[in-house]
């Protein structure tokens, strides 16, 4: 078997070698029919759209009428984003084919992509009756009424999809983004269970089960569909690395990275799972090794912006300032528009006593995310250790703007207020941040140290202390 496929691979090797010399030099050279499909179908795989053309053209100059050859010009056309050349040849396929449900399938498809979602729904309704794979068709309409915004007719359809074929990950997933979307992942929990009665044993349901519950936030419950998934396929990756996701979520950091590192020993080191260990070595202090997969992390995808970021975080840690600056500079060079990056920049550059450059990031982190709570509480740190605390309430306040019910906004208005002379103001902001969260109020001992001294404060939260429950 295994010299069969290996002689196989070869002949194919070869037809394309003897193809590519035919088109590099221009020597007519024959190939059957079967031959210019699996061509095209070898450039397909490898994306090189252009040779891919190439072999359509040819083939159908000998085969015009060959189906096969006229999809895949199609996908070539709809591949380089020319979706009415696309429609054109396919429009020609029928002319030739015209009881062929798949020249209708690829229609529906393209025009999904072109956002002609009712004409798509149109296409894909009318194959329902006439298709040998309903699943499909079902997954196709999901994602065409998906894309079209009406969520709940695409459910409907997912379901469909995955009653006829359990293992179609991308149905159960798509479900999932449908039904929060709709804010009815509860409600639909039966539906996950209804697929584990009919099939006990299939690891896919257990997995979506999990995943279902990942997304209400019921990471214990998660956990269990999971390693159920697991007892049923032992190496199966994905339900590892999610128990590993829930795990951090519940702030068990450990138990994470055993789930993260059982992951790469089943499936080998990829960048989503590399980072996502980085990160749990990073939240138990260990910067070293958090670091060192971080790096492995970058290493696969010079693009994984939350990599260079981590690792930025990692060495300011250790206070290698000026290397850090190079990561989150990197980072935002990826994603400029994440404010936690450029409240990083910040912050490390007011470390290295780069004061414009850190007040320039703060403003860019401001204009990303003005909710971004750190935010505030750290650029008018900046101001109030320059001793300019008119400037520290201003920053306050404009973050209060998005965030009124923030205690910890209040609380430290209170304390730059009271540097800044303003005693009236900031006793009623002590008074609000009091009734918000009491319990915070310890951080006013930051910035005064005996309390008890400010009398004034003092009273008030003895005051609100005694009507704590």
């Amino acid at each position: 078997m295994s010299q069969d496929f290996e002689d196989k691979e070869e002949l194919m090797k070869d037809t394309v070698r003897r193809f590519e010399i035919m088109l590099k030099y221009g020597q007519e050279e024959f190939f059957d029919l079967e031959a210019y499909e699996q061509i095209t179908e070898y450039f397909l795989e490898k994306g090189d759209w252009i040779k891919a053309m190439a072999v359509c053209d040819y083939g159908l100059k000998y085969y015009p009428y060959s189906l096969e050859l006229m999809l895949n010009k199609a996908q070539v056309f709809s591949n380089q984003n020319d979706h009415e050349a696309a429609l054109e040849i396919l429009e020609k396929a029928l002319l030739f084919h015209p009881a062929n449900p798949e020249i209708k399938f690829m229609q529906g498809a393209i025009h999904n992509l072109l956002g002609e979602y009712e004409i798509a729904a149109d296409i894909f309704l009318g194959l329902l009756d006439t298709d040998d794979s309903p699943d499909d068709i079902h997954y196709q309409l999901g994602q065409v009424y998906q894309n079209w915004g009406k969520y709940e007719l695409a459910t409907d359809h997912y379901k469909q999809s995955i009653q006829s074929d359990l293992s179609n990950e991308h149905a159960l997933y798509e479900l999932a983004q449908c039904l929060d979307m709709l804010n009815a992942l509860e409600s639909h929990l039966s539906f996950y269970n209804q697929l584990i009665d009919k099939d006990p044993f299939s690891h896919h349901a257990w997995y979506n089960l999990g995943i279902a519950y990942n997304k209400l936030e019921k990471y214990t419950e998660a956990i269990q569909a999971f390693e159920y998934a697991i007892l049923i396929k032992d190496d199966f990756a994905s339900a590892h690395f999610n128990i590993g996701n829930c795990y951090m979520n519940l702030m068990q950091f450990e138990n994470a990275r055993e789930f993260y590192l059982k992951a790469i020993e089943i499936e080998g080191e990829l960048p989503e799972t590399c980072n996502c260990l980085a990160n749990s070595y990073e939240k138990t202090n260990d910067f070293e090794t958090a670091a060192f997969y971080y790096r492995k992390t970058v290493k696969m995808d010079e693009n994984w912006d939350d990599a260079w970021f981590g690792l930025g975080l990692c060495l300011s840690q250790m206070g290698r300032y000026y290397e850090a600056v190079g990561f989150f500079n990197k980072a935002i060079q990826i994603n400029s528009l994440n404010s936690d990056y450029w409240l990083a920049l910040a912050e490390t550059e007011y470390k290295l006593g780069n004061i414009v450059s850190s007040l320039e990031a703060f403003e860019q982190s401001a204009e990303m995310d003005p909710s971004n709570l750190d935010l505030w509480l750290k650029w008018s740190l900046l101001h109030f250790e320059k001793g300019n605390f008119s400037e520290a309430v201003h920053l306050i306040k404009l973050g209060l703007a998005g965030s009124a019910e923030n205690a910890d906004l209040y609380y430290r208005l209170t304390a730059y207020q009271i540097y800044a002379g303003e005693y009236r103001e900031a006793l009623l902001n002590l008074e609000i941040g009091l009734t918000l969260d009491f319990e915070a109020h310890i951080q006013l001992f930051d910035f005064f140290p005996e309390l008890e001294k400010q009398k004034a404060l003092y009273r008030i939260i003895e005051q609100y202390r005694g009507n704590q429950p």
